[in-house]
């Protein structure tokens, strides 16, 4: 797949409009979105990256148009689970809800410029030695491993070391100074409680990130295929938050869900590796990929909330590998400060 430096400069600039958009809305106008917002936008980017691949799969062909919608679903499933560890987040740290998209939405740029720079290291890497297939795969089954044993738990936003170590170095405020991540004290500068939770969100970011990539590779190995498909699914992620957040709850099998679909890929991954050596050894093809990823997905989801009509206590929980509560017990320094 050849893309144009033309394809490339016209690509960039669209999401980087979509962007601009987003955070004039979700960081310039700070207000509590609602539910009729959030539904228009989160329709509104969805329809965006099925149009961007509908057009990519009549310019490039089919082949690398069910790439690109098979890698979308699957960044797509796992911001979702993204969106639990926000949820925490927002709540440990009491944001007020007129400022949560503004961090909502700075986090988002942050983690479009972090996975930016692995996917270009990740190519590099790929096209530099075969064996790469071999560690991501690997990487993805001990993820996957990881997701399915804290399926029942929930991450401790306390053990972020991005928090730990700001809390050590700056002076931090009780109380949030509007929207502001920084503020004077007595004449010295100091931080507020949404500078620690950009961080936290920043730092929750490079760890999805890190096995989102090599998630993404497993589908297809065109840089610009997972470029475009990350962006994507990160750009509706805002709205999709203020959606879905009382409904994340019921995705009891969300956990399991995503184990059972980073396990698949890093297994496809694994044999991608040793075909190259054996051309004996099978591979597992993007159809039949794509359509594994989809009843996962259904599966988990509807079983989801068959279990949650059963049983309205059962909770839902990240599928993040970060630090768990029943890991490391919290110390008094690591609490959240209180709006």
């Amino acid at each position: 797949m050849e893309v144009t430096t033309l394809g490339w400069t016209v690509t960039l600039a669209v999401i980087a409009a979509l962007f601009v958009l987003d955070l004039s809305v979700g960081a310039l106008r700070p207000h509590a979105v609602g539910f009729r917002e959030a539904t228009v936008w989160s329709v509104f980017y969805i329809a965006v990256a099925v149009v961007f691949g509908l057009v990519l799969g009549m310019q490039y062909g089919w082949g690398y148009g069910g790439e690109y919608f098979t890698g979308y679903i699957v960044e797509k499933s796992l911001s979702i689970d993204n969106l639990f560890v926000f949820v925490i987040i927002m709540t440990t740290f009491a944001v007020p809800k007129e400022y949560q998209q503004k961090v909502l939405t700075i986090g988002i740029l942050l983690a479009l410029i972090m996975r930016a720079i692995f996917i270009a290291v990740g190519a590099t890497l790929l096209s530099m030695f075969t064996f790469m297939f071999l560690i991501f795969g690997l990487l993805l089954l001990w993820t996957a491993l990881q997701v399915y044993r804290h399926r029942n738990e929930d991450p401790d936003i306390a053990d972020n070391v991005l928090v730990r170590t700001s809390r050590r170095l700056f002076t931090v405020t009780d109380e949030y100074v509007g929207a502001k991540f920084t503020t004077r004290v007595d004449g010295k500068r100091a931080v507020t409680p949404l500078f620690l939770v950009l961080l936290a969100i920043g730092g929750t970011d490079l760890l999805f990130a890190l096995d989102s990539i090599p998630a993404i590779f497993g589908i297809t190995e065109q840089a610009y295929i997972v470029f475009v498909a990350n962006a994507f699914a990160l750009l509706g992620l805002r709205a999709l938050y203020f959606l879905v957040t009382g409904l994340l709850d019921r995705l009891v099998y969300l956990a399991t869900g995503l184990a059972i679909i980073l396990a698949f890929i890093g297994v496809k991954l694994v044999l991608h590796w040793a075909h190259g050596i054996w051309p004996a050894a099978p591979e597992i093809s993007t159809p039949l990929s794509l359509a594994v990823i989809v009843v996962v997905l259904a599966v988990t989801t509807i079983a989801s909330l068959m279990k949650s009509r059963r049983d309205p206590s059962a909770k839902a929980h990240s599928a993040t590998v970060m630090g768990h509560k029943k890991d490391r017990p919290g110390t008094p320094e690591d609490e959240a400060p209180r709006a």
